[in-house]
């Protein structure tokens, strides 16, 4: 279960209005969410400070019953490493590192052998359209295939807690709908909790149900 309470995050003068205001959210296993606003609204805050990334200025998030706060900086890197998995709008994929060991890599992070690790990798490279470039390096990668690879490292370790920021958002309508598809099966058929932070309603169409952020505070669409 995934509780946030009374979240308040700001990064400028304490009178100014905050980012993150009052937000409380109950998911449970299985519930897929996507969480839609403007840019500048504060979604991908919101994702670092769920991830563990940033701490809020007041507030709790419990991952089942664990008050990140209460965790110091490598405690929180090693929930993230094995309970997490996050996709990022900068895809952050390592350039020395192949496609197929960039997607293993949170499966060597959590102590899966090599061989086991590759095959797993090599099977969710495959599911979003990759496996003709397992051997290439990043630098040769369009933004596409890039974002596919980052989804692909953060599905790997089959995590608990699925992060997405716009994990659409260099895809075409085309790819967008292959991934969309595995990032909803990974989350039920693992029993894990989804959140998909998008701009695209389309993308958005794909959760269970939508929270609309907007001048801090997350709402139902």
């Amino acid at each position: 279960m995934l509780t946030l309470k009374h979240l308040h995050k700001s990064y400028r003068d304490p009178g100014d209005r905050p980012v993150l205001r009052d937000i409380c959210l109950e998911l449970q296993p299985g519930d897929y969410v996507a969480v839609v606003g403007e840019s500048g609204s504060g979604k991908s805050t919101l994702l670092n400070l769920i991830a563990g990334l940033e701490l809020p200025d007041s507030g709790r998030i419990l991952l089942d019953g664990q008050d990140l706060a209460l965790l110091d900086d490598n405690e929180r890197t090693r929930l993230r490493r094995r309970r997490m998995g996050f996709v990022f709008q900068a895809f952050l994929l390592l350039p020395h590192l192949t496609v197929l060991d960039n997607a293993a890599l949170s499966l060597r992070l959590n102590g899966v052998g090599h061989r086991e690790s590759q095959q797993r990798a090599a099977a969710l490279l495959g599911a979003v359209g990759l496996s003709a470039h397992l051997h290439r390096f990043p630098g040769t990668l369009s933004g596409g295939e890039s974002q596919r690879v980052a989804i692909a490292r953060a599905l790997a370790h089959q995590p608990g807690l699925v992060l997405a920021d716009e994990p659409t958002g260099n895809l075409d309508a085309g790819s967008a709908s292959q991934v969309l598809d595995l990032l909803r099966e990974q989350v039920k058929s693992r029993d894990s909790i989804g959140i998909l932070v998008t701009h695209s309603s389309a993308a958005a169409a794909s959760a269970d149900r939508v929270l609309r952020l907007a001048d801090g505070i997350l709402r139902p669409e």
